[in-house]
């Protein structure tokens, strides 16, 4: 079994990257309401702020601050994959490793994350959702692309999670 290491920050800054399995599917977009309704049902259980997101067919792209106190971002996915899976249809072709376990096949397992360390890795990654629908090949400018952040109102970044430099990150974490 694979134990995968993430950096837990309490109210850290996040990217991430969830996909879906089927790397030809558009599930996202074409039940777009039934996500929107997964993450605010997520968000009203286990808050957290969204700063900037772009959906595209099989993937999508977040920043997420998660309030002071809390680093479990693991739990936040796992009830949005789970609330979206349990409404939306079931792909044509289900893998047997997910169908032993009782999954709908939907999800790719993991997700990709990565604490925003500074103020210049929050502007690339912020350049990396904007910019992800032209390199999807979807449109031409990012405004043309409707499931984006960045068609709402721009607002002030609230943290951007210090990175600990000691040995026992846990140390750092735990001191302040």
């Amino acid at each position: 079994m694979s134990h995968y290491r993430r950096l837990y920050v309490p109210g850290g800054t996040y990217f991430f990257t969830v996909r879906l399995q089927d790397h030809r599917s558009d599930l996202l977009v074409s039940q777009i309401d039934l996500l929107r309704d997964a993450m605010r049902l997520c968000r009203k259980r286990w808050p957290f702020e969204i700063e900037a997101a772009v959906i595209l067919p099989n993937k999508l792209h977040m920043i997420w601050t998660l309030p002071d106190g809390d680093a479990d971002f693991s739990k936040r996915w796992r009830l949005i994959k789970s609330s979206f899976s349990r409404h939306a249809p079931a792909p044509a072709y289900i893998p047997e490793s997910h169908r032993q376990r009782g999954e709908k096949g939907i999800w790719q397992r993991r997700f990709w994350e990565h604490l925003i360390r500074d103020a210049d890795d929050l502007a690339l990654h912020m350049h990396l959702i904007r910019s992800a629908p032209i390199h999807a090949g979807l449109v031409k400018r990012p405004s043309d692309w409707p499931y984006s952040s960045l068609h709402y109102p721009k607002k002030q970044l609230r943290t951007i999670a210090p990175v600990p430099s000691a040995p026992n990150p846990e140390a750092v974490v735990n001191a302040s």
